[in-house]
């Protein structure tokens, strides 16, 4: 896709805090290119990199790195050289990271979780969020092949749209349509939600800000505030925190289309 004119000094938008989550760089799936023209477009004093930002299981299976992956990794730390405050907070698919808690790299912080203060205040526990999730605690096989189930979604996703674009149909998400009537899926989301805000309140936190299941939304569980960011694999959303302390969800999923808030998108247990 072609980017938006604007140079990496005077991005159109800049806001107090941006959460991006499950870029997976490396998965074929990845849609670095338009994360990418995103950070052109957009930039932050603080940047929180919520986990998934590297795919290491897909990178494992088959090496896939084009130049768009390497791009993208140059974005984010030239932002740190230009004075962003970058925290990465590594999830299940760059678990290998976990290794490196505490560690600082080219102006980037590695991180288990850390607690975001609001402008109002309002402490937010900042976290990926697979550590909630019992398929990939308790069954890392079945884990696996969701993810392969995905992929395979995700390019008959594209396949689908790309006839739709000919004739001019607006853009379809299969995984979204699927996630949303599949019981199993939607009880599975609200038990996730349920259980980061108790962790939030575990943390004496006013709210969670996480990745993981690939599925953006702000919404209030049991008193709690609960963020997530979504993905960009499908999706592509980022949260943003605005100057006046308002949360956002930007979705850049279009490349025809200026950023424009979303309420729902696609999910994913990954």
């Amino acid at each position: 896709m072609g980017s938006y004119d604007v140079s990496d000094e005077s991005p159109e938008r800049r806001f107090r805090t941006l959460f991006i989550s499950d870029v997976h760089l490396g998965a074929r799936g990845s849609q670095a290119d338009l994360l990418l023209d995103f950070l052109r477009y957009h930039d932050a004093d603080t940047i929180y990199l919520v986990g998934d930002i590297v795919d290491g299981w897909a990178l494992k299976s088959s090496w896939h790195w084009p130049q768009s992956h390497n791009d993208l990794v140059q974005k984010l730390l030239r932002k740190a050289r230009k004075g962003a405050k970058v925290i990465y907070i590594p999830g299940n698919h760059d678990e290998f990271l976990r290794n490196y808690y505490g560690t600082h790299f080219g102006g980037i912080d590695v991180v288990e979780n850390t607690v975001h203060t609001g402008v109002d205040g309002k402490r937010y526990l900042v976290i990926h969020g697979d550590i909630f999730d019992l398929v990939v605690q308790n069954a890392r096989w079945l884990a696996h092949l969701g993810d392969k189930a995905y992929d395979f979604a995700i390019q008959m996703n594209r396949f689908v749209n790309f006839f739709r674009r000919l004739f001019g149909v607006p853009y379809w998400s299969l995984s979204q349509w699927a996630k949303q009537k599949v019981k199993n899926a939607v009880n599975y989301i609200g038990a996730f939600e349920q259980a980061l805000a108790a962790e939030a309140r575990r943390h004496e936190a006013d709210g969670v800000i996480c990745g993981h299941i690939h599925y953006a939304v702000i919404r209030d569980e049991a008193g709690i505030r609960y963020m997530n960011c979504g993905d960009w694999v499908e999706s592509c959303t980022a949260l943003v925190e605005h100057d006046d302390g308002h949360f956002e969800i930007i979705t850049w999923a279009d490349q025809l289309q200026k950023p424009a808030q979303v309420p729902q998108v696609a999910a994913r247990a990954a």
